[in-house]
């Protein structure tokens, strides 16, 4: 489990978007209900009774390796995000996003606090907008939204900056991280259900970082073995100690429709007597993302210059 080159930006401009990012009391979640909006909804339709056949973990596995193989020709999205994060606890997020530039427009509130911890971010042309109530416009010179750069966002983990802005866990692709249930050995069929009106058929797994990297070695093709290599990467980037426990519900189009990942992350701890870095217990995760829609058109631009202040030249203000 490796580090982010992020820790080694330079310090000002991080402490910076502290200063400047106030989520006014919505960091942590104020109750102490973990679960995700899906599993806390009206009761879940009854799976179907699988045959015997069909709940084999072989077809389980070609079904998840089939809707991984389909994210490739995923261009644009629109999703959503609910559940707890460590450290902002309980959030709320909808966004839209392209692949190809990499541009995404999210809003995120936190702590159960739309009023006081709604956060809007944008990439573009790899800078990071954020603005919003939890912004403090007096800390920006009057001006509504800050600008960080270099910035990036749905990159492999060690590449994602976005000034810790946002939890570490949603820097990744969600269509990335869809695909990260082809690395469990046994992945089985729960069964028939349905998802904001579409029929989808539920999958669940164990996943580890062993059980990925042996995915990626049995690969039979360049482009099977470049999809594991970016799921083990995205399973990283969630910061998980050991196993993650993931569903995914995939549609009749063989596309994931909606997945969750729970598991107990890691924190990293510096001794102050210079011994080496050690991984400790951290914060649970659970966290749902729903596809809304899939290859729709998407728009995704910068905020207005004479609205905009920039992180550097005020971090640099602040330094003086």
């Amino acid at each position: 489990m490796g580090i982010s080159v992020r820790d080694a930006m330079p310090r000002r401009v991080a402490s910076a978007a502290f200063t400047v990012v106030l989520l006014g009391g919505g960091t942590v979640s104020c109750g102490t209900d973990t679960r995700s909006d899906s599993a806390k909804a009206t009761t879940t339709p009854k799976a179907t009774k699988a045959s015997k056949e069909e709940s084999s973990s072989v077809t389980a596995a070609e079904a998840v390796a089939k809707a991984a193989e389909n994210t490739e020709d995923i261009t644009s999205l629109r999703y959503r995000i609910t559940g707890t994060v460590p450290e902002k606890g309980r959030l709320r997020v909808e966004a839209s996003m392209n692949t190809a530039p990499v541009a995404m427009s999210m809003e995120m509130t936190t702590g159960g606090r739309p009023e006081a911890g709604r956060l809007e971010i944008r990439f573009v042309d790899k800078a990071l907008y954020a603005g919003g109530s939890a912004v403090d416009s007096e800390k920006l010179d009057g001006k509504n939204w800050f600008r960080a750069e270099p910035a990036m966002w749905g990159a492999l983990s060690v590449d994602n900056q976005s000034y810790k802005v946002l939890p570490r866990q949603i820097e990744g692709s969600p269509i990335t991280q869809s695909t990260i249930l082809t690395g469990s050995k046994h992945p089985r069929k729960v069964g028939a259900e349905t998802i904001d009106g579409t029929r989808t058929t539920h999958y669940r797994g164990t996943v580890t970082g062993e059980g990925l990297r042996a995915a990626r070695d049995a690969a039979v093709d360049k482009a099977s073995r470049e999809r594991q290599i970016k799921s083990f990467d995205q399973f990283m980037g969630l910061n998980l100690d050991k196993t993650l426990t993931m569903d995914l519900w995939i549609d009749e189009n063989d596309r994931a429709k909606q997945f969750r990942v729970r598991g107990v992350t890691y924190k990293a701890r510096i001794n102050a007597d210079g011994e080496p870095l050690k991984l400790v217990g951290g914060d649970p995760l659970d966290m749902t993302v729903t596809f809304l829609d899939i290859n729709q058109p998407v728009t995704v631009k910068a905020p207005p210059v004479k609205e905009t202040a920039d992180l550097g030249a005020l971090a640099d203000a602040q330094a003086d």
